[in-house]
């Protein structure tokens, strides 16, 4: 098969972790006879430095011309640091989605039996935990009507969703938990918010129409609470853009490190995975940073994207046997020998060719 893709490594420590993914993909392509196309676009802060925009037009043209996108990270500290920056990273970010209809968040929790003492959390609260959040990407808050009134001293940001928006992503949600246990749970704030109660009137709407997947309502703060009380008890959940930020952060920490766990953004055209955390730019340069999320953002790809099952298999399988043999980055292994990005990213291509 031949696979293009747009390589989008960004900032800190993005192109760090991105690179350990091309290995890897590289490593697939030999061993199962594929051949792969990439080409590499700017985003973010190393955007803004050259174009003075954080998403350009040419990369823009890029990832529409590929199959697929596989990003790094956006994020750094001049920008961070600075309120009055009227350009930001993240900027790139909310563009490419809005611009690329990248409407949905995928993003799984899982917890590896390897890595149990690594959580903060009790490991017979958490063990068994395969939760997949569904996120919508383009509406709500972060893309409402926002400003400043009186003299800079009255700020507002306001929260808007269609019926249409609520519907393509509570579809999506729907179809995935009847894939896995055919449990799905609807995360809004009905009691107070009209957005939310427009949110819920939608899903129940639907119900009818998916008899076989049992659906639970539970307000945001119900479901941050469970999160962390008992994480396993939930499989798919549909949020909203702010509510499914926040949540899935949280229960990125379920695993015991930000850099295990990857995640998709799609369309009803294109595709991006990336790795949940962010560029890290204290650990940029450094070779401490774990690919691992990135990784399997890749495995995500070749699965979700061009349903290579046995590709997505190994790269999982390797991943799996790097963290049982402890061969980790220090976030994950601190009393013990730790090894490099790079070090880890070679074992992971070492055990898919031997196996």
């Amino acid at each position: 098969m031949k696979l293009k893709i747009a390589v989008l490594p960004g900032d800190g420590i993005g192109p760090e972790v991105t690179n350990q993914s091309i290995k890897v993909l590289k490593c697939i392509a030999e061993k199962f006879n594929h051949e792969v196309e990439t080409n590499s676009g700017l985003v973010g802060a190393v955007a803004i430095d050259k174009f003075n925009d954080p998403y350009p037009d040419k990369t823009h043209e890029l990832c529409k011309g590929s199959d697929a996108i596989l990003f790094g990270a956006i994020g750094d500290p001049k920008y961070d640091n600075d309120p009055k920056a009227k350009i930001r990273p993240e900027q790139g970010l909310l563009k490419m989605r809005k611009q690329l209809g990248l409407y949905a968040n995928l993003r799984p929790t899982l917890v590896f039996e390897s890595l149990l003492d690594m959580s903060p959390i009790k490991e017979d609260r958490i063990s068994g935990t395969d939760i997949l959040f569904v996120r919508e990407l383009t509406g709500g808050i972060y893309f409402g009507e926002r400003g400043r009134k009186d003299d800079n001293n009255y700020a507002f940001d306001t929260c808007q969703y269609t019926r249409d928006e609520i519907f393509r992503i509570a579809k999506m949600g729907f179809e995935y938990a009847q894939k896995r246990s055919k449990k799905l749970c609807s995360v809004d704030k009905a009691n107070i918010l009209e957005t939310s109660r427009l949110w819920r009137e939608t899903v129940q709407s639907m119900e009818k129409d998916y008899p076989d997947v049992t659906v639970t309502y539970e307000f945001v703060d119900a479901v941050a609470m469970r999160l962390i009380q008992w994480p396993n008890s939930y499989d798919v959940l549909i949020t909203s853009n702010l509510f499914g930020d926040i949540l899935t952060d949280e229960a990125s920490v379920i695993s015991g490190s930000m850099g295990l766990m990857p995640s998709a953004s799609v369309g009803s055209e294109n595709a991006l995975y990336e790795p949940i955390h962010g560029s890290y730019p204290e650990a940029t340069g450094k070779k401490i940073a774990n690919p691992i999320a990135s990784i399997l953002s890749l495995s995500m790809m070749l699965d979700y994207t061009f349903n290579l099952k046995k590709e997505s298999e190994i790269i999982n399988r390797a991943v799996e046997n790097s963290l049982l043999d402890r061969y980790t980055t220090p976030d994950l292994n601190k009393e013990d020998r730790s090894y490099s990005t790079d070090e880890v990213g070679d074992y992971i291509v070492d055990f898919i060719k031997k196996n």
